[in-house]
C-alpha cells in the first residue's frame, strides 16, 4: 500500500498559517513512509469561494516550500481536484445512500427547523435534528419530490450506543451516537456538504491517512458511518492539536495575524516560518530548534507530536527568523532583501505616490519608509482629535476592520468606497474621518494618500496595523463589542435600504 495524504483548503479567505501547519505534517508523514502528498480544493461554498483566494493559497504554500504531487494546478490520476468540478459524483453517491436506506429526504423549511431547535432549547435539550423526515411514507416522499418541493438529503445516524474509532495520537476514541446529528449530505441547491464530499473524495483519491485539526474530532463518527454505509475502508485518522493564541484560545485573526501573506510581507523567511510551524507540537530527536524541511522529513515520527495545544508566539517566531537571517552570508541576505520587495507593481505604485512630494531622491526614504515597516510607533495622544470623540475614533477603526475584512476585491475603488461609506454613515466629514487612518497606517498625518497606501501594502498588513492602532487607543470591551456590532450592522442596513429605495 502506498501511503497517500492530502491537504484540502477552502478558498474562502486569505491563506491561513493553520493550513500550512496541517499541510506540513501531512507532507512529512507521507514522505516518512515513501508516499505521496496531494492537494485538492474544497470549494463547495460557492458564495464565499473565489479564484483569487485559491491562487493565494497555492502561491503561499509554494512560497513556504510545500510541494504536492497532484493538485488542481498540475493535475493527476484522480482529477479533477476542485470539488466544484465533481458535483455529479457527489449527487450519484448521495442517491446511492438513499437507495440503500442509509439516507433520506428531508423537506423541513428553515423556519420549521428554527422552531424545532427553539422548542428543544426550551426543554433544556441540546438542539439537533429530530428525525421528522424519517416519518414520511415512501408515497409522501415521491409526491413531494414530483411536486418539486425544496429538500435536502440527510444521513441516518444511530440513536443509541457509542461510536468507537482509533486515532494515531489519541488511541481509541469514544463518542456517544446521541451527540451526533443527522448530517445534511446534499443541500437544497444540490451542492454537497463537507462531510459527503470529504469522504467520497478521500476514497476515490485513495487517501490512506488523514491528518487534520482536532476540531474535526466530533465529525469522525459521521465519516466512519459513511464509510461503513458505502462499504469502503476508512483512512487512518490523526487529529492534530490546534494552534492557539497566548491565552490558549484557538488561533484567530482577532488576536494574532493568521495570514501566511502577512508574515511574508513583514519579512519572515519561508524557511523560518516552516521551521516554526514544525515546532508547533513536534520536536527533532536531538531537540534542536533550527532545522530545515529536509531534516524534518528525514527525522519525522508522528508519535513525537504532543497533544498539548501549541502556542503561536509571534515573538518566538521573530527570534527564530533572526537565527535564520544570522546564518546567511551578507550576499545571501542582500539577495533575500531584494527578493522580499521584488514586486515591480508595488514599487511603481510607491514611486507614483511619492513623486509629487520629493525634490531629491534621498527624500524618497522618509516618504516611503512606512510602506516597508512592520508597525508604526503609535501613542494614544497621536489619535486625539479636535472634532471626534475618543469613542468615535475607536469605533471608526473597529468598523473599518470588520468591513474591510469582508472584501476580497482589494483595489482603490473598493477600499475607498468602504471608508467613504463608513464616514458618511457615521455622519463624519471625510476630512475629519481620515486622520485616524493616516496615523494607524503611516504613523503620521503627513503621508501619501492613505487609501491608496492601504491598497499598496495589501490587506494583511492593513488589518494588522488597524488592529494595532485599536490596541493603542483601546480595544472595545465585550459589552462594547456587542453594542458596536449591532450599531455597525444597523449602519450597513440603513445604507442598503437607501440604495434599494
Amino acid at each position: 500500500m502506498t501511503v497517500r495524504t492530502r491537504i484540502a483548503p477552502s478558498p474562502t479567505g486569505f491563506p491561513h498559517v493553520g493550513t500550512a501547519y496541517i499541510a506540513l505534517f501531512n507532507l512529512c508523514f507521507a514522505k516518512q513512509h515513501g508516499g505521496e502528498f496531494i492537494l485538492r480544493i474544497e470549494d463547495t461554498d460557492q458564495q464565499r469561494s473565489t479564484p483569487e483566494s485559491e491562487k493565494m493559497i497555492l502561491d503561499s504554500l509554494r512560497w513556504l516550500g510545500i510541494q504536492w504531487s497532484e493538485g488542481p494546478d498540475i493535475g493527476g490520476a484522480h482529477a479533477p481536484y476542485r470539488q466544484s468540478e465533481r458535483m455529479d459524483i457527489y449527487k450519484k453517491y448521495a442517491l446511492e445512500l438513499v437507495e440503500k436506506g442509509h439516507a433520506f429526504y428531508c423537506f423541513a423549511t428553515a423556519e420549521e427547523l428554527d422552531q424545532m431547535r427553539a422548542e428543544q432549547q426550551a426543554r433544556g435539550e441540546t438542539p439537533k435534528y429530530d428525525g421528522r423526515g424519517l416519518q414520511l411514507s415512501n408515497e409522501e416522499v415521491a409526491r413531494r419530490l414530483a411536486a418539486g418541493e425544496p429538500h435536502v438529503i440527510r444521513m441516518k445516524v444511530p440513536e443509541e450506543g457509542v461510536c468507537k474509532f482509533n486515532d494515531l495520537l489519541r488511541g481509541e476514541v469514544e463518542i456517544p451516537w446521541v451527540q451526533v446529528d443527522m448530517q445534511i449530505l446534499l443541500k437544497t441547491d444540490g451542492l454537497p456538504t463537507y462531510h459527503l464530499a470529504n469522504v467520497v473524495d478521500d476514497h476515490l483519491m485513495e487517501i490512506t491517512h488523514v491528518l487534520r485539526g482536532e476540531e474535526w474530532l466530533p465529525s469522525a463518527p459521521k465519516h466512519q458511518l459513511l464509510y461503513q454505509y458505502f462499504g469502503w475502508e476508512m483512512p487512518v485518522l490523526c487529529h492534530m492539536p490546534l494552534l492557539r493564541n497566548p491565552d490558549k484560545s484557538k488561533l484567530s485573526k482577532r488576536k494574532n495575524p493568521t495570514s501566511i501573506n502577512y508574515y511574508k510581507d513583514i519579512g519572515v523567511l519561508p524557511e523560518a516560518l516552516l521551521n516554526y510551524l514544525a515546532r508547533m507540537g513536534w520536536s527533532m530527536p536531538d531537540e534542536r530548534e533550527v532545522f530545515t524541511l529536509d531534516e524534518m522529513k528525514a527525522n519525522f515520527d508522528v508519535k513525537r507530536v504532543s497533544l498539548g495545544g501549541p502556542i503561536f508566539d509571534v515573538e518566538k517566531l521573530n527570534w527564530l527568523n533572526g537565527q535564520w537571517i544570522k546564518s546567511l552570508t551578507p550576499t545571501e541576505l542582500m539577495t533575500r532583501i531584494l527578493q522580499w520587495q521584488n514586486d515591480r507593481q508595488k514599487l511603481e505604485d510607491i514611486a507614483s505616490a511619492i513623486q509629487p512630494r520629493i525634490s531629491l531622491l534621498s527624500e524618497a526614504v522618509n516618504w516611503s519608509a512606512f510602506y516597508f515597516n512592520h508597525m508604526p510607533t503609535l501613542t494614544p495622544e497621536m489619535f486625539e482629535h479636535k472634532k471626534l470623540s475618543a469613542e468615535q475614533v475607536r469605533q471608526s477603526l473597529q468598523f473599518a476592520i470588520w468591513r474591510l475584512e469582508k472584501t476580497f476585491t482589494w483595489n482603490n475603488d473598493t477600499v475607498s468606497q468602504i471608508l467613504m461609506d463608513l464616514a458618511n454613515q457615521m455622519e463624519i466629514k471625510l476630512r475629519d474621518f481620515m486622520p485616524t487612518f493616516f496615523i494607524a497606517i503611516a504613523g503620521s498625518t503627513s503621508a501619501t494618500p492613505i487609501m491608496q497606501a492601504m491598497v499598496t501594502i495589501g490587506p494583511d498588513l492593513t488589518y494588522a496595523r488597524l488592529r494595532h492602532a485599536l490596541e493603542v487607543v483601546g480595544k472595545p470591551s465585550k459589552k462594547e463589542l456587542k453594542t458596536w456590532e449591532k450599531l455597525n450592522e444597523s449602519l450597513e442596513l440603513a445604507k442598503n435600504n437607501s440604495t434599494d429605495s
